[in-house]
């Protein structure tokens, strides 16, 4: 039952996520008209799901770089870092403030990490590179 809770807040994650995040993929494309908001919607829907069908590199990098080993993180973790991050997205969108949800994904998971089993588990190095890729890839 709990791997149904799980389940049901990573899909509920990926579903704010899109609507979170949606804008700033396709603000470019609507705004030159080169695609009409209606194409673009679609067009960001269909390419989000295939890539989080197809491509597991981040998700691999993200849960295997946090923690030193995987079986420090259990469903209890995996919740409490979906829920943090659900409600860090339903903020910053409510109040209008620009947010990243992998940025709050990644502070879920090691917020949760800290919380229930303290600093030792944590891979530094892998985090190091984590914070790294997240702060560069704007520019």
């Amino acid at each position: 039952m709990a791997l149904f809770g799980v389940i049901f807040l990573a899909l509920a994650f990926d579903y704010i996520n899109g609507f979170h995040d949606t804008a700033n993929a396709i603000a470019t494309s609507v705004s030159t008209r080169a695609l009409s908001p209606t194409q673009a919607i679609w067009m960001a829907a269909a390419l989000n799901f295939l890539g989080a069908l197809f491509s597991t590199g981040v998700a691999k990098t993200i849960g295997g770089d946090i923690v030193k080993s995987a079986s420090m993180v259990d469903q209890n973790i995996i919740t409490a870092a979906l829920v943090g991050a659900i409600i860090w997205n339903l903020a910053t969108w409510w109040f209008g403030i620009p947010s990243s949800s992998s940025h709050a994904l990644v502070g879920g998971i090691i917020g949760a990490v800290v919380v229930a089993r303290g600093w030792d588990p944590l891979n530094l190095a892998g985090i190091e590179k984590i914070f790294l890729s997240l702060i560069l890839s704007p520019l």
